[in-house]
């Protein structure tokens, strides 16, 4: 694997067999800034790729409704696609936009909140790429969000815009499929929070 660092511009080539703490994962990420990665439970680092322009839009108009519910509910805060997660597993995912209880945040140190927060968000959404090859194609993904269910997410959304379709993932049990639905709605758990699909898939 090789990353650019920030300061030199030189190539750091790293061992693909390398394995990181969190804590030295956030390390590299200070030192190569411009680079995208992730860190798998077992250490591994995750290159993720750029989002395609459509995937782009696609993923601030997600954000843009979650940080508009946020505001509009109180009590939440939202997170986008840059920012990364410390799990209890110990991997640190970085997922497309995200919500968090506000007591939750206020109960994180000023370092903590600075750094990746220890914790899985209560709500976790992932938009899928055309492609299912790659850290951000369907197998990826789903693996993804397996572990933030497994590591406390109440409410997980895998977005796939070539279906038209979402995977609702619970806070436990198997993924429900929708297809073809305008709004989706969210469980109790985040009262009135509805995605306008349509938007999304828009692009």
């Amino acid at each position: 694997m090789t990353l650019t660092t920030s300061r030199a511009q030189s190539a750091l080539r790293l061992p693909l067999d390398l394995r990181l703490t969190p804590e030295q994962f956030g390390l590299v990420c200070a030192e190569n800034r411009e680079a995208v990665l992730e860190l798998d439970a077992d250490g591994r680092l995750i290159e993720m790729t750029p989002t395609g322009s459509e995937t782009g839009s696609r993923n601030g108009e997600l954000f843009f409704q979650l940080k508009l519910y946020a505001k509009r509910a109180g009590g939440w805060k939202a997170f986008d696609s840059s920012t990364g997660f410390c799990l209890p597993d110990g991997s640190v995912f970085s997922p497309d936009a995200s919500l968090l209880h506000l007591d939750r945040w206020q109960a994180l140190s000023p370092d903590e909140r600075r750094g990746f927060a220890p914790l899985c968000p209560d709500l976790v959404a992932e938009l899928a790429s055309p492609s299912d090859s790659g850290p951000r194609g369907l197998t990826a993904l789903r693996s993804k969000m397996a572990a933030y269910q497994t590591n406390g997410a109440r409410l997980g959304w895998l977005l796939i815009p070539q279906e038209q379709a979402v995977e609702v993932w619970p806070a436990s049990g198997e993924p429900e499929r929708r297809e073809l639905v305008q709004v989706l709605e969210a469980t109790s758990e985040f009262p009135g929070l509805q995605l306008q699909l349509a938007e999304i898939w828009a692009g």
